[in-house]
């Protein structure tokens, strides 16, 4: 199993521990891309992929974990894209 495949997984198990740097790899995968919205935009990032549209997320700090509503965002958004 790869790393695309266990950060599914992880994902999907709906962890506390999921970081952002994880959703960043993932998103990756799937073919998005990471924008920041400009210097003003504090801790948001946008994700676009062409296909899918965009996501966009809060990064947290200062810890590195997502927050759980984050988390089910994710993966919800994800499924109903039909990518997970």
């Amino acid at each position: 199993m790869g790393q695309k495949e266990k950060l599914i997984q992880k994902l999907k198990s709906k962890p506390k521990d999921f970081t952002f740097d994880e959703t960043e790899t993932l998103l990756r995968y799937l073919d998005f891309v990471r924008f920041d919205k400009g210097k003003t935009s504090g801790s948001r990032v946008i994700f676009v992929s062409e296909e899918h549209g965009s996501i966009m997320l809060h990064k947290p700090h200062p810890q590195k974990e997502m927050k759980a509503y984050q988390v089910k965002q994710l993966l919800e958004t994800l499924e109903q894209e039909g990518l997970i």
